[in-house]
């Protein structure tokens, strides 16, 4: 009996080793996370079966670098696998290490691919290594390059616009209307770095002319000065001929040095809701909130202390939808509710929510920096702070529309001093032209990769069963375990017992 359980494990223990080393080899393995992370999307499929010419990727990794970054070195080689597999040859890859020698390093450095460094564990002492991480890109004598492949990140969608961006001939071009007070692009340069990617971007004055028929998609982001309603025509033309718009506003706005929040009226508001859309003119509320720095003062120190602020709203439900799949926090500033009042010819689809405790305060009103929420102060849950209409917006043809109740979404201010967004307020908007302007199915690539995944908040109660679960559960078994094998001993000795009595 031992002996034949011995056998057993081996074989098994032999055959796990096998398969492991065989898809090791082969680059063999099932995909089982939520997004399909590590299967290549038709978007992708698409561009390789469409490449007229041959790709060339380099990948500049070092060796011998920690766990988790060897995995990504893993990872991301498996999928340049994909890539050559799918490709019907059209892909070519290679690994170099860029610490062998010198001139592997200069080489890497003027491909545009900077070293970083890490944090190694050696005989119980940390030091740091210098490593790369990165990959260049190249079709004839055009390149591109990924100068840090990070873990997490969706490198999927890295190669893909990488190569389409060099295979492409002529890129759409987006619209950004100015001239009523709205930032320049250099002033979200976030924005528009990711989204110079794929498109040629155009500053567009609607007082002068109306948007020129290579204009894939209309912007309107941040109006501060009131439009003219000639402008609003051209926009209604624009929707007319097929066109698709992003409009986000702000329709309320704060000034924390005088405590006051006052209503904003440019006249896009007017516009949106002929098309269905109404922006209100009040202020979102939210228990989950960023926070404000005040003074406070104590004896004879004065000092900054942070404090909740429910009039910054911190958006982490979004629609399952292209524009906001994988989207997972966003933060706004004086945000509005976003809500539909047009017809049923047209179709409308909420887009991002605020949480389960928040509330609508009409502008204008004066800001309590002291007040102490309370779940009465935040009756309401789920109020939309972006949406997309789509149908018959100016004309017979059909046309879509994205606004987003915040016009400082994208903002960074000038150059010499701007700030940095969060990464999902870039993407809410990058998406949203992307689904406007791009029918290659990219957009669902950019947030493929999880980089931030909160754990789910559990009431005291639960800790409590999971905490003492964890540590009781393991004796239990155990304990069971003993238990059943004294009763099975005891059974055996018993029969033995019997069997000895009547043989006698």
């Amino acid at each position: 009996m031992k002996q034949k359980l011995l056998v057993t494990t081996i074989l098994v223990t032999g055959i796990v080793l096998v398969v492991n080393f065989l898809s090791n080899e082969i680059h063999l393995r099932l995909d089982f996370t939520d997004d399909r992370q590590f299967t290549l999307s038709q978007a992708t499929r698409n561009i390789l079966n469409n490449l007229e010419e041959p790709v060339t990727i380099k990948a500049y990794f070092s060796k011998d670098l920690p766990a988790n970054i060897e995995k990504t070195k893993q990872d991301f080689q498996d999928m340049l696998i994909e890539y050559a597999n799918r490709s019907n040859g059209m892909i070519g890859y290679e690994f170099i290490n860029p610490n062998e020698s010198e001139e592997t390093e200069k080489q890497a450095t003027q491909n545009g691919i900077q070293p970083v460094m890490i944090n190694v564990r050696e005989k119980d002492q940390v030091k740091q290594q210098k490593a790369f991480l990165g990959a260049t890109i190249a079709i004839g004598d055009k390149n591109e390059v990924i100068p840090f492949i990070q873990p997490g990140a969706a490198m999927e969608y890295a190669l893909s616009t990488g190569i389409k961006k060099l295979s492409v001939t002529s890129k759409p071009v987006i619209g950004f209307v100015q001239g009523n007070g709205e930032p320049a692009l250099e002033e979200m340069s976030q924005m528009a770095e990711q989204l110079r990617v794929l498109y040629d971007l155009r500053a567009v004055k609607l007082d002068s002319a109306s948007p020129s028929a290579d204009i894939r998609t209309l912007v309107v982001i941040r109006p501060t000065d009131s439009v003219p309603a000639a402008q609003l025509s051209k926009m209604d033309e624009f929707l007319a001929r097929g066109g698709n718009m992003l409009v986000a506003i702000n329709r309320v706005q704060g000034n924390l040095q005088q405590a006051v929040g006052m209503p904003v009226n440019t006249g896009m508001e007017s516009w949106l809701q002929q098309k269905g859309i109404l922006v209100q003119d009040a202020f979102v509320v939210d228990a989950k909130c960023g926070a404000v720095t005040v003074q406070q003062q104590q004896g004879y120190f004065s000092l900054q202390t942070q404090i909740q602020f429910p009039y910054l709203p911190s958006i982490g439900r979004f629609a399952n939808h292209p524009i906001a799949k994988g989207l997972e926090s966003a933060f706004l500033e004086f945000a509005s509710p976003v809500n539909f009042v047009g017809d049923t010819s047209k179709r409308f689809v909420a887009l991002a929510f605020t949480s389960e405790q928040s509330g609508i305060q009409k502008a204008p009103l004066y800001f309590d920096i002291n007040k102490r929420w309370t779940e009465a102060d935040l009756p309401m849950k789920g109020i939309p702070v972006a949406g997309l209409v789509q149908g018959k917006l100016g004309g017979n043809t059909d046309s879509r529309l994205v606004v987003i109740g915040d016009g400082d979404l994208v903002y960074n201010g000038p150059p010499q001093q701007g700030r940095r967004q969060s990464p999902d307020n870039i993407n809410l908007v990058v998406n949203s032209i992307d689904w406007l302007s791009d029918d290659t199915g990219l957009i669902e690539l950019r947030t493929k990769g999880v980089t931030s995944r909160p754990i789910k908040q559990l009431e005291d109660t639960t800790k409590s069963l999971v905490k003492y679960g964890n540590f009781l559960l393991p004796i239990i078994l155990v304990i069971g375990y003993g238990l059943v094998r004294v009763q099975r001993n005891k059974m055996i000795r018993l029969r033995r017992m019997s069997e000895n009595y009547e043989e006698n």
